[in-house]
């Protein structure tokens, strides 16, 4: 029902907004995310048609926000961060005149007053003056007025800003009743905010779209991948190689552990299927080696931890070519010793892990070629690697 398409604003030759995209449906209530200056406000206003961008556009329920801006308005709901509100006015005199200015008359007026007082519990204050609410109070005031006209989207700029935890959780309640037959965006810089009422969220920073998922899909985005606990009763050299000839494992990193255990932790492809399968791949090919699976789970992140590294990470649709060159000097790794007797390996196991590196390698030096990097090829492609004691 939302749709924003290369979305650019400039205020002067400041650029507050760069190409920013995302789409919301209806039954979806989209967490805006980003830090304070980051252009979420920006995107609404244009949104919303209180401004114009400089380029691109958006749709609102199939209209254009630059085309038709009279259709976009009959069909949206806005509380902007600042609540718009008449503060002489009673709660029932400042809707009322809301729902005139919005075409409703007669029943249809009282109707739909009764409608978003209940939905928005301003019962009570009904006849209160506005002058006279809480914070929380004009809040729920100014989701009133966005729903007085039944519109299918609705906007929410900052909704539970400056509230206390109770009211805080009553906007969620509110946000999470409405979600059922609307298209919703919940603009916030508060990351539990954004996680606690929306089913995606796209974070923005410095006026670019820098991630858009669910919160599994920005953790994997964070890390490059899911990163499962491996911890392995007994050990021999060359344990963590062999992990890296199963599916899905992208990176084993040796961890400390007490003595007689092994501990890893793997980067593996993320994804609720394709990560239950490398979990379980992973327990074979331990007990495959005659060792014991002590512990085996996917590794916790915080919101907070995801939020902060995306921010680092910068948009992931671009890769410079200083990270395309990193990858690539990163293939001039010691490769692994291909003696199974030494390894205590199958062959078949050390074989697979070769073949895996290869592909790799290949990878990197496509992608290197196309960013017009120079040719740089390894030193060698067998050499002992180094155990997790150090030892070559």
């Amino acid at each position: 029902m939302i749709e924003a398409r290369g979305i650019t604003k400039y205020y002067g030759t400041f650029k507050a907004l760069d190409e920013v995209n995302f789409q919301v449906a209806k039954g979806e209530v989209l967490g805006f995310l980003g830090p304070n200056g980051a252009g979420k406000s920006t995107t609404m206003k244009v949104l919303t048609t209180f401004i114009s961008a400089s380029e691109g556009t958006a749709t609102v329920d199939g209209f254009d926000v630059h085309a038709q801006p009279a259709e976009v308005r009959k069909r949206l709901g806005y509380l902007p961060e600042t609540p718009p509100l008449y503060t002489d006015m009673s709660v029932e005199e400042y809707l009322r005149f809301v729902g005139r200015a919005r075409g409703l008359h007669g029943n249809a007026l009282n109707d739909r007053v009764k409608q978003v007082i209940g939905d928005t519990g301003l019962t009570a204050k009904l006849k209160s003056p506005i002058v006279e609410l809480s914070k929380g109070y004009k809040q729920r005031t100014g989701i009133a007025q966005a729903l007085i006209h039944d519109p299918p989207v609705l906007v929410l700029d900052e909704p539970t800003s400056g509230l206390d935890p109770s009211q805080i959780i009553e906007i969620r309640k509110l946000v999470e009743r409405l979600r059922e037959d609307k298209a919703i965006i919940f603009s916030t810089h508060i990351l539990q905010e954004a996680a606690a009422v929306s089913s995606r969220m796209v974070i923005i920073n410095g006026g670019r779209k820098i991630a858009d998922g669910t919160a599994e899909q920005l953790a994997s985005l964070a890390s490059g991948g899911a990163r499962i606990n491996l911890l392995v009763l007994g050990h021999f050299a060359g344990l963590a190689q062999a992990l890296l000839s199963v599916p899905g494992v992208q990176d084993v990193r040796a961890m400390p552990a007490s003595e007689g255990f092994a501990r890893f932790s793997v980067s593996a492809k993320a994804g609720g299927k394709a990560l239950r399968d490398t979990c379980v791949d992973l327990g074979r090919l331990v007990v495959k080696c005659g060792l014991h699976v002590a512990e085996l789970a996917p590794e916790s992140q915080t919101l907070e931890d995801v939020f902060l590294r995306l921010l680092q990470k910068g948009p992931r649709d671009s890769q410079q070519p200083d990270q395309l060159r990193q990858d690539y000097l990163k293939t001039d790794a010691p490769a692994p010793n291909t003696n199974s007797t030494e390894l205590g390996l199958p062959s078949e196991l050390v074989q697979e892990a070769m073949e895996k590196r290869k592909q790799a390698t290949a990878e990197a030096q496509r992608r290197a070629s196309d960013a017009n990097l120079p040719k740089i090829v390894p030193k060698s492609d067998l050499k002992p690697v180094a155990d997790e004691g150090g030892q070559a």
